[in-house]
């Protein structure tokens, strides 16, 4: 049995964690819900696990398993008020998760399970998981705010903003083409600017001009829908990944903007580098930067396929 989740809200007091959410996803495949604190991430595998009702819309569930984000501290210990350390509480989660693959359930709900665990734990536990969604046939359900910890593990992504559904859908096409600036600012580093629709919505290539530094920008293709009205404000969004440096015009069809290297930040395996194009901030990220230092002059191209129009 697949899970389908319809329109559901879930009210605490005058208070509401979910508003008209529907999903579904089916066995087999890993769902993070993903969403800043207080989004709704536990409600909504409260409800989806049965634990608790919805005020509002229909769930369609297979048998499941809970498990919360704080496990179960044993009987003695609770009676001589010993609090557990973070050691003890990754063991005891751990064998938790164990539980729950053993367990008949087809659905596992777990809330943000991996909050006790180093690395290496939780990369053994991921595996895990992993084996069991696809062996056993289990759909899981985790939440985090962490989005981190989706990337690389979860199938499939869902947002939650502020108890609404965000996006749904493949983790990297949410990645990617995120539906609205909500989205986008929470799911990795984005750059995020305001600017204008110029060209027709029957023109192939949208062009834009930015609010700050005038700079016009051409998209990639689009659907008529994503277009915005045109010559109002409207937000477009680039992966600091997808900026190229250089020193010289070599892809002119990339909207290349002259900027000035701000900051240079080392982040490990990739180098963060804050930019103003005239008035347009903007930050990549490379895997080395070689030849700049702040305070320096160089060329940015924004490749139009990789620009996103937000709603």
């Amino acid at each position: 049995m697949d899970l389908k989740l319809t329109d559901i809200s879930k009210r605490y007091g005058n208070r509401w964690a979910l508003r008209d959410v529907s999903f579904g996803s089916e066995a087999g495949r890993v769902v993070g819900v993903y969403g800043l604190n207080g989004a709704g991430k536990t409600s909504l595998l409260r409800v989806a696990a049965g634990v608790e009702p919805s005020n509002g819309g229909t769930v369609e569930a297979p048998s499941a398993y809970f498990l919360p984000t704080f496990p179960e501290v044993p009987l003695l210990k609770r009676l001589r008020s010993v609090q557990p350390d973070t050691a003890e509480l990754a063991a005891i989660q751990s064998a938790k998760i164990d539980d729950a693959l053993k367990s008949d359930s087809k659905l596992l709900c777990l809330d943000d399970p991996f909050r006790f665990f180093d690395a290496g734990e939780r990369r053994q536990a991921m595996e895990k998981l992993l084996a069991a969604s696809r062996d056993a046939g289990k759909l899981i359900l985790f939440a985090t705010n962490s989005f981190e910890q989706i990337l690389g593990f979860a199938d499939d992504l869902l947002v939650l903003v502020g108890g609404y559904l965000g996006q749904y859908g493949p983790a990297s096409e949410v990645y990617n083409s995120p539906l609205t600036a909500a989205v986008a600012s929470i799911t990795g580093r984005c750059n995020i600017f305001e600017a204008r629709r110029l060209t027709s919505s029957k023109t192939d290539l949208p062009e834009f001009q930015t609010l700050k530094g005038s700079h016009r920008l051409f998209t990639g293709q689009l659907e008529r829908t994503r277009l915005g009205p045109i010559n109002q404000n409207i937000p477009l969004a680039i992966r600091p990944e997808y900026i190229s440096i250089s020193f010289g015009a070599s892809f002119p069809e990339d909207n290349l903007l002259k900027a000035i290297v701000t900051e240079v930040s080392f982040l490990g395996p990739m180098t963060l580098v804050r930019l103003d194009a005239g008035g347009l901030e903007l930050e990549a990220l490379v895997l080395r930067l070689i030849g700049l230092s702040v305070g320096e002059e160089c060329m940015v191209g924004l490749p139009p396929n990789r620009i996103t129009v937000l709603s």
